[in-house]
């Protein structure tokens, strides 16, 4: 990290650009332009936020954007690779083994909603087959009515 920090302020110092000037340009703090420049990833509030702040520094600064990200993702990629397998292992199992725990409110509530949508389901399907039997029922009338008027002509 601190050879991507180093990168951008030598080019910036070499466009004599001041980081405040950059500061304002970007519309960042002078404190976040000076953590970027000496590598203190610790500064930023994320990693995807210190990723694209680096990107959009170098692409201000005319350096190639993408390739500083690849560099810092190289950077996350060895610095991460430093976690020992062992506590990868235990946090997977901790997670596994951490049981979920839910108010018996919580469950309750889940219960009523899902109750309350089986009952709108039953009233729908129900409501659905009145107005189909009632339009059916229509239908049949009015095609009795126009045969009996066509009989009663002929």
């Amino acid at each position: 990290m601190k050879d991507i920090g180093l990168k951008l302020k030598e080019k910036r110092e070499e466009n004599g650009v001041s980081i405040e000037e950059a500061a304002e340009d970007l519309k960042m703090r002078p404190s976040q332009i000076e953590s970027l420049e000496n590598g203190n990833k610790d500064d930023f509030k994320d990693v995807m936020s210190l990723k694209y702040f680096i990107r959009d520094y170098a692409k201000y600064l005319g350096l190639d954007g993408e390739k500083m990200m690849d560099e810092f993702n190289e950077f996350l990629f060895d610095f991460t690779s430093k976690i020992p397998v062992n506590d990868i292992e235990k946090a997977k199992e901790e997670k596994k083994n951490k049981k979920e725990v839910t108010s018996p409110y919580t469950n309750m509530s889940q219960k009523k909603h899902n109750t309350r949508i089986l009952i709108l389901s039953i009233v729908m399907v129900v409501v659905l087959i009145i107005v189909s039997y009632l339009v059916i029922s229509e239908i049949h009338k009015n095609n009795f009515e126009t045969n009996s008027t066509y009989i009663i002509r002929r």
